[in-house]
């Protein structure tokens, strides 16, 4: 696959699972909803402060997130780190009309974060192969990338 191949993949998944290791030591996955992104290395997806993996990754910030698509058999894991954010800047970002159903308070309801998945590396594989992303790709193919609606971006969704 190539990088525009992968960038398409994630831009066209609108979910994405996150990988952790919870309290106890165990592997734990969430599915989120994931549409922001800056090139393949970040990825931002909102959800709830008080959730078990917000709380774990506040702790233990290292961990992975997948991008697929079941009907081409294409995946991408990347590995690295979480950051999560609390400020306007980044809520205000993801918010969409709505989303008082989660949030009741509004974007600064203190039950509402974003989780920013920085990459450090990643691994992909498609029906014709497999292949894997070094730091220097990543960074080569973000460079000068700003965060974008994934969702908005790709052809026949808006």
């Amino acid at each position: 696959m190539t990088k525009d191949e992968i960038m398409n993949l994630i831009d066209r998944s609108l979910f994405a699972d996150i990988g952790y290791i919870d309290e106890d030591g165990f592997p734990n996955i969430r599915r989120t909803f994931c549409v922001w992104h800056k090139g393949i290395g970040r990825h931002l997806i909102s959800t709830n402060t008080s959730s078990s993996h917000v709380k774990r990754i506040l702790n233990e910030p290292t961990g992975c997130i997948y991008f697929a698509d079941s009907e081409t058999f294409e995946g991408i894991c990347l590995y690295g780190h979480f950051v999560p954010h609390f400020d306007s800047e980044f809520r205000k970002l993801l918010w969409h009309d709505g989303d008082e159903k989660y949030y009741p308070k509004g974007v600064e309801d203190e039950d509402y974060c974003v989780l920013e998945f920085v990459a450090e590396k990643g691994a992909y594989y498609r029906y014709d192969g497999k292949g894997g992303l070094t730091p220097a790709e990543i960074e080569e193919y973000d460079k000068d990338k700003e965060f974008a609606d994934g969702y908005a971006r790709t052809a026949g969704r808006v």
